[in-house]
């Protein structure tokens, strides 16, 4: 049963191999491949130094989000409430609710293309993109129903090693096929920074929900190391492979050509598992974690509803979604959630010590209150670094609007809070 109250210590059964197949699978995307090739206009070397970077940069955030949900048990939204007061929260809850609505749909959407190209040859609805969006849609719904029980852990222990394989099948196809003729010069078209934001957009992309898997952990040290190097690993795997066949060919689209190629060689079997299976593992936390946003603003209807009505909201959303906003849909998330999560880490490890006041989190008029449940403060520091972001990312500056953003916000936010008392600081 899905609360938003502490994951009892008894149900704290996840261990590090688990989060590393996890977010192994999560990072298993043609969403992936396909960010990697909006790098090409780097060039290779500079490409890589930024998915290198961008990925260490992007997934120690991450990680270090999901030290809150595992310290405490707490999801992720709810790991939000200590900064910006419980009702504070429902902001943040309403802004994941939506990004995680439109990275569903957009999942769907490269899903459901690739599954029409390789079911072109046979026509009829396997030729059709809403018939693979629809099929991988409910595949994503089933699988996030059943997060975290028994036949869940079976079956995406299983996927992702079963995905891992292909994927060393598709990165064999593509040298083999497509060759290593590429271009190492930087076209200028893209400064190193704007293409390390898009890097660490993808993994910050997660930090909004990583705690609602990590509550799950038995222990924090393993969790984050497990998270950190299954996505860092395989994320960075796929961009590479999206940037090498984008800079070989200048296909917009790397993850669509590298599996028409396993199609026209014979692959078409492994090809289409992949865009399955892959889809279904990196989408489905977007409608778990979408229920577990919006039970932390109301728990007056059922969980299992909420992840219906998320699950066919995305599909609906998938068939209308223009995808030619892929781009700067990674430029928005960014915006938002860097900056708000650098005031949620730099409450939580700077200022409270790593420690909360459990029940307090729940209760109105308790310690996380504020101002009728806002905390202003947040709220500014948040604003602040969204505006930093969206002033240096418009106004084309070669710095990336990451690093300042997240920097501005948390550092706005340290001068203007109070130290706690050691009493305040205590962990139940």
């Amino acid at each position: 049963m899905m609360d938003i109250r502490p994951t009892a210590t008894s149900e704290r059964n996840l261990n590090g191999i688990d989060y590393f197949l996890l977010w192994a699978g999560v990072a298993i995307s043609l969403a992936e491949i396909w960010a990697g090739g909006f790098l090409a206009p780097m060039g290779f070397w500079a490409g890589l130094w930024a998915i290198l970077l961008g990925h260490l940069i992007g997934n120690t955030f991450m990680a270090l989000g999901g030290v809150i949900g595992s310290d405490h048990g707490i999801m992720s939204m709810v790991s939000v409430r200590p900064a910006f007061g419980i009702r504070g929260s429902n902001l943040a809850a309403i802004f994941n609710i939506v990004q995680l609505i439109g990275w569903a749909s957009i999942m769907l959407i490269i899903g459901g293309r690739a599954g029409a190209a390789l079911g072109g040859p046979y026509g009829g609805i396997l030729a059709a993109d809403q018939f693979w969006i629809i099929l991988i849609g409910m595949g994503t719904l089933f699988w996030a129903l059943y997060t975290g029980r028994p036949l869940w852990r079976i079956l995406q222990t299983a996927a992702v090693l079963g995905l891992l394989a292909v994927i060393l099948l598709m990165t064999f196809v593509s040298v083999k096929e497509l060759g290593l003729g590429i271009s190492t010069r930087p076209d200028g078209s893209m400064p190193f920074m704007i293409g390390l934001d898009l890097v660490i957009a993808m993994p910050i992309s997660w930090m909004p929900l990583v705690s609602d898997y990590s509550r799950f952990a038995k222990k924090s040290r393993p969790a984050f190391w497990a998270t950190w190097w299954g996505y860092f690993i395989v994320s960075s795997w796929m961009y590479i492979l999206g940037l090498l066949a984008t800079l070989v060919t200048g296909e917009t689209d790397p993850g669509m050509l590298i599996l028409q190629t396993m199609g026209r060689i014979g692959m078409a079997v492994p090809a289409l598992v992949m865009v399955v299976f892959s889809t279904i593992t990196s989408d489905f936390p977007d409608v778990y974690s979408a229920t577990c946003s919006v039970l932390n603003i109301s728990r007056r209807i059922s969980a299992n509803v909420v992840m219906w009505i998320a699950g066919a909201l995305s599909i609906l959303v998938a068939l209308v979604f223009p995808m030619e906003q892929y781009e700067n849909f990674l430029f928005l998330i960014g915006a938002m959630f860097v900056p708000l999560f650098g005031v949620v880490l730099t409450d939580y490890f700077f200022i409270r010590k790593g420690k909360l006041q459990t029940e307090e989190i729940y209760k109105e008029g308790g310690a996380y209150w504020y101002f009728k449940g806002f905390n202003p403060t947040a709220i500014i520091s948040w604003a602040a670094g969204f505006i930093v972001f969206e002033f240096v990312v418009r106004m084309n500056y070669p710095l990336g609007g990451s690093l300042p953003s997240i920097g501005v916000a948390g550092i706005l936010y340290y001068l203007f809070t109070p130290q706690p008392k050691a009493a305040d600081r205590t962990s139940e």
